[in-house]
């Protein structure tokens, strides 16, 4: 295996095959230490290819060299990378060390690369599981794609993480990879010529994310209700249903922050009056304003489902419009035009925004090209913007591309079915829709599309699983069993699995009288409500180092070849190990415990990593552990993410090794933190001295109230110790 520091130094690529015109030249850019862009381009070309916009939009450095078909061998410097580049025979370019190689081949429309010993990950949502060697991925987006019913929608993002320290990302042009074999292999769907590529070989795997980041974005920060739970609706009765389901939520003490409608069509009666169309359906949504304002005093937020058909979407909300828009949206005959400007689409939402709307819902969409995907990911956060400039938008889109994160984009994973190869294969792909820069993902708790596997059990696991993803919300079909209490009511309906093939199935009726289902759901709502301190500070963490929430083992064990070879497991940021239970009716699961000393979570136990446990579970229990040196931020529980309550922070330190911890916060909502208005909480512990201090992050600032009660204690000890934090660094001995 070659070794990171070996690859800054032996690091190759080789260009081969016949260049279909001689009139080309092989542009080199150092963008930056690590990062080395390779663009062939006709002779006398700008540089810089300029792709579908999922670039950041930034001055990019001029090429170091720019070198005809034909030319002398030469060596060159990019970064930290020695190149030496040479033309043979006058067809083909040449740039060697005795490492990596990638190869152009414009005659074939390829592009070859050598490839490390390790796993093959990221290449966006979807596809085969987990490590991407031995799989042929294509480019083509949406729900039909490679086995839906487990694996998920497809979301293609060009990026390909090679686990021995080093990505690969094809800006410029679309096509299919092939893994199968010794080398990889690039084929572009049409033309190769431009081609822009960039290579990145990072001293670590943090600094990989990272350049990744700097090359499409980075993410930005969602609205920090949006990571609370969120309910999905699909047909609806009445005007008091919707009210009184949502008031069931806090009459259980079942923490929720928001209410997602389907649209009619999608099923028979839903907010809408149809798809596409943006008037509330009179028969359940007599009085939008009285509801929606109703809602809000429950402090529920209220999302929309809405679709956008045709094949392109062109444009920015500031595009000048060539016709009116209609209020439907749609054109005179009823149909989407193929080509939609935003700036005709966009002004149909306004309605629902004056209104009080939260968010938005976009489906479909499958049939858009990548520059249009990107173009409505832009849209629903532009156009958010337009209407609220303070406001942080919240979206929820089904189709992707790279560069999407910039939009504060969620992404879920389509309609897969409820079956247990599902949940286990939404593991993996959890880790590697995160290694593709697209963090804030999630899937339909229970799956979509019922089976005659669909338990109580299922939805159990289920549901513990996506309470440790970023987005934590439930849909699906016969969605009342979506409902945390929905399985002890002795009732499916509405039936919704009519026009499914596949094994589609309602669940044996002896299931809807499952009393252990809903105290579950409240524990684990409970503990992610109470997770919120730690969880919004990787939110940060992705915003500011492009870091997924989820995390591959990988991110952090890189030297270890056991815990980057496992993807039955992640690192929820980087203290908390997660070890979704995939298995009907388990009683056990083997975790991998990367070296040091970690602790269940449930238990405080402590145990030595380095190897596999088998941890006992029960119904109830996924195992989580925690690793020794972690200050875990724990807050209060909460019915919703903006709830007031008079009890302090609590730092809970798992001693063994000394640690440091920086809890973030700001006011969740708007654009403030951009301009100063967020505070870091800086805590630092040293194992030897049992000490722990505190102390205000640089940068940062107290936000009101101008003080902090903060509990400080051991992980399974019985003292706990309070202190008043106003900013001043302050000390405690903790025993």
């Amino acid at each position: 295996m070659i070794s990171r520091r070996d690859l800054l130094k032996q690091f190759a690529v080789i260009g081969s095959g016949a260049l279909a015109r001689p009139d080309t030249e092989l542009c080199v850019a150092t963008i930056s230490p690590w990062t080395t862009r390779f663009s062939i381009v006709p002779v006398g070309a700008p540089a810089h290819v300029v792709g579908d916009g999922a670039l950041v939009d930034r001055a990019w450095p001029s090429p170091v060299a720019r070198i005809r078909m034909g030319a002398k061998p030469r060596s060159i410097t990019s970064g930290r990378l020695p190149l030496r580049i040479a033309s043979s025979s006058g067809r083909t370019f040449d740039v060697t060390s005795s490492g990596r190689r990638v190869s152009f081949d414009a005659e074939n429309r390829a592009i070859a690369f050598s490839l490390g010993e390790g796993p093959l990950l990221g290449l966006g949502e979807g596809g085969p599981q987990f490590d991407r060697r031995g799989s042929t991925l294509t480019s083509r987006s949406g729900q039909g794609g490679y086995q839906l019913r487990t694996h998920g929608g497809r979301a293609p993002i060009q990026w390909l993480v090679d686990t021995t320290g080093w990505g690969l990302f094809v800006h410029h042009p679309y096509g299919t990879f092939d893994l199968t074999g010794h080398d990889g292999r690039f084929t572009s769907e049409g033309e190769l010529i431009p081609v822009d590529v960039f290579v990145v070989a990072a001293p670590d795997s943090v600094t990989l994310m990272k350049e990744y980041a700097q090359l499409t974005g980075f993410p930005q920060m969602p609205p920090l209700w949006s990571f609370g739970y969120q309910q999905s609706h699909r047909t609806l009765e009445s005007r008091d249903e919707i009210l009184e389901e949502a008031k069931t939520f806090r009459d259980k003490k079942l923490p929720c922050d928001t209410m997602i409608y389907l649209g009619t069509g999608f099923c028979p009666s839903g907010w809408n009056t149809d798809n596409g169309e943006f008037a509330f359906n009179p028969k359940v949504f007599p009085d939008p304003p009285d509801m929606i304002r109703r809602l809000h005093d429950d402090h529920f937020k209220v999302v929309l489902h809405v679709v956008l058909e045709g094949k392109t979407l062109t444009g920015t909300v500031a595009d000048r419009c060539t016709a009116a828009p209609l209020p439907s949206g749609r054109t005179p005959d009823g149909k989407w035009p193929d080509d939609r400007q935003v700036s005709c689409y966009w002004p149909a939402h306004k309605p629902l925004f004056d209104l009080g709307v939260d968010g938005m819902w976009p489906d479909q969409g499958d049939g858009l090209n990548p520059p249009s995907r990107l173009a409505r990911n832009r849209m629903y956060y532009d156009g958010a913007r337009e209407y609220r400039p303070n406001q942080r938008p919240f979206a929820l889109h089904r189709n992707a591309t790279a560069g999407m994160q910039r939009y504060g984009a969620f992404l879920w994973s389509g309609d897969v079915y409820s079956t247990w190869e599902t949940l286990a294969a939404h593991v993996p792909n959890a880790v590697n829709t995160g290694l593709s820069g697209l963090p804030f993902w999630g899937t339909d708790i229970g799956g979509f599309v019922p089976t005659r596997e669909l338990t109580g059990e299922l939805y159990v696991r289920w549901f513990q699983f996506a309470a440790f993803c970023p987005l934590f919300r439930a849909h699906g079909r016969t969605w009342k069993l979506r409902l945390p209490w929905g399985w002890n009511t002795g009732d499916l309906q509405p039936d919704e699995i009519a026009n499914y093939t596949g094994g589609a199935s309602n669940p044996d009726a002896s299931e809807l009288h499952n009393a252990a289902v809903e105290p579950i759901c409240r524990k684990y709502l409970n503990l992610r409500y109470q997770l919120l301190p730690y969880l919004y500070t990787a939110v940060r963490q992705a915003h500011t180092t492009g870091l997924p929430i989820v995390r591959a083992m990988w991110l952090h064990y890189a030297d270890d070849p056991q815990a980057v070879r496992r993807g039955d497991q992640y690192l929820w940021g980087r203290d908390i190990l997660v070890a979704p239970v995939t298995t009907r009716g388990a009683t056990s699961r083997r975790v991998y415990l990367p070296p040091g000393r970690w602790y269940d979570f449930w238990t405080n136990e402590p145990h030595d990593g380095g190897g596999e446990i088998d941890r006992a579970v029960d119904l109830e229990t996924m195992p989580l552990f925690v690793r020794a040196g972690t200050i875990l931020p724990l807050g209060p529980v909460k019915q919703y993410t903006s709830e007031a309550i008079d009890e302090p922070l609590t730092l809970q330190i798992y001693p063994g090794a000394d640690g440091a911890a920086t809890v973030y916060e700001d006011d969740g909502a708007t654009f403030d933190f951009e301009r100063g208005d967020w505070m870091g909480l800086e805590a630092r512990w040293s194992d030897g001295q049992r000490r722990i201090e505190l102390r205000l992050a640089s940068g940062s600032k107290m936000r009101p109230p101008l003080t902090r009660r903060v509990r400080v204690r051991l992980a399974g000890g019985t003292e706990a110790h309070d202190v008043t934090f106003s900013g001043t660094p302050t000390a405690i001995a903790v025993r």
